[in-house]
């Protein structure tokens, strides 16, 4: 790990200790801000307009090397805590994901409060719990319905209840941030790609139950992320197993793109899916590394929604054929940055020396820009609970 200077730090713990006030992230734990009173996450500090915000975002910028910062953009998957610890205490990633390959014990017997102690800034520890078929946790905190299901057999104001309960569960557990809700919109078979994990073919329904499962991850103390923009659920396939093609632009306007315009203003995070667009993304480009849907999520007009100042998450880099078929994973986590999502998102930590290796290249080169990557920084940093807005 490069090392900042004593000065830099002192210069640091100042600006940061202003920003304390507000009891947002502490060094071993997240916060999720709440979303009423999120600030924009896409100013920098230089178009901040008052001096305090300046040096609270810059004294946040500036603990880290610039390294550290493109780690700050990473979310991997990890075997232990020993596999956590090592990739957080020697290159400050920003999150790890807990898979169904992790050891239980990572969470189960508390070992991750030794993950979090080795990082810098408060850790995002990430998983995918949407509950049916998708749920790393059935064995520690029980099972959960699928999507499905549960928007068949109880009430959305049930479920969000029943969302709070399990969202507190997870926080307990150390989690804080959930890879769900899936706001794709499908009438596919229950055991599809999609199928069950779509609440319903009726976007609305769908925007009602991903809502107050948002809602409740929030009131629990939870980030909650929901994917796969811009819809998996008309998909041509699987995009675990190769390609998969939507239906143009214009037809996804009037179902799949219906509850991400709803629910942009939600809170919530974004991922975004390997999903060829057409209409939309150039030929060999899925949306995960596309400027083109990077730019219609971020500005909104496009579809018709709210400007989105949150961070944006890709889908799984490393372990799906939509994008593995097509490139390895450093030129994948360059490509979904520079494309401009926020957070590049793979299940093995053995690559990130490799991958930071590239990024810090991408930025000599001038494909990257540090002005983009501290926007990043920030949004992630916003998006964990951190205050910058003193």
């Amino acid at each position: 790990m490069r090392i900042v200077s004593g000065i830099l730090l002192a210069v640091t713990a100042v600006a940061l200790s202003a920003c304390s006030g507000s009891g947002g992230g502490g060094g071993n734990s997240t916060t999720v801000a709440n979303p009423s009173t999120t600030t924009s996450a896409g100013a920098t500090p230089a178009s901040t307009t008052t001096a305090g915000r300046i040096d609270c975002a810059a004294g946040y910028l500036a603990q880290f090397t610039p390294r550290q910062k493109l780690a700050q953009l990473l979310t991997v998957g990890i075997t232990g805590a020993t596999d956590a610890e090592n990739a957080v205490r020697t290159e400050q990633i920003g999150g790890i994901f807990v898979g169904s390959w992790t050891d239980p014990g990572l969470l189960a017997d508390k070992q991750i409060d030794r993950v979090k102690a080795a990082a810098r800034t408060p850790l995002m520890v990430t998983i995918d719990e949407e509950g049916g078929r998708v749920s790393r946790l059935r064995n520690v905190i029980g099972a959960a319905p699928s999507a499905r299901v549960a928007a068949q057999t109880v009430s959305d104001d049930e479920f969000y209840k029943q969302s709070v309960a399990r969202g507190t569960a997870m926080k307990e557990l150390g989690i804080t941030v959930d890879f769900a809700p899936d706001a794709d919109v499908s009438d596919q078979p229950d055991d599809s790609v999609i199928g069950d994990r779509s609440f319903s073919d009726d976007p609305e329904v769908v925007t009602r139950y991903a809502g107050a499962f948002i809602r409740g991850m929030h009131d629990a103390g939870l980030g909650a992320v929901m994917k796969h923009f811009p819809g998996h659920g008309s998909g041509s396939g699987d995009s675990h197993t190769g390609a998969v093609r939507t239906p143009p632009l214009d037809q996804l306007q009037q179902k799949d793109l219906v509850p991400f315009r709803n629910l942009i203003g939600s809170g919530a995070g974004v991922m975004v899916g390997h999903l060829d667009v057409p209409g939309l993304t150039t030929p060999n480009t899925p949306a995960s590394i596309s400027p083109q849907v990077m730019a219609l999520l971020r500005h909104g007009d496009g579809y018709g929604a709210a400007a989105f100042d949150g961070p944006i998450f890709t889908d799984d880099l490393s372990g799906m054929a939509a994008i593995t078929n097509r490139m390895g994973i450093e030129d994948a986590v360059a490509a979904a940055l520079e494309a401009g999502a926020d957070n590049a998102l793979w299940i093995s930590s053995t690559a990130v020396p490799q991958v930071l290796d590239r990024l810090e290249q991408e930025v000599r080169e001038g494909r990257l820009s540090m002005r983009q990557v501290d926007q990043s920084v920030l949004r992630m940093a916003r998006f964990k609970g951190i205050p910058l807005n003193c």
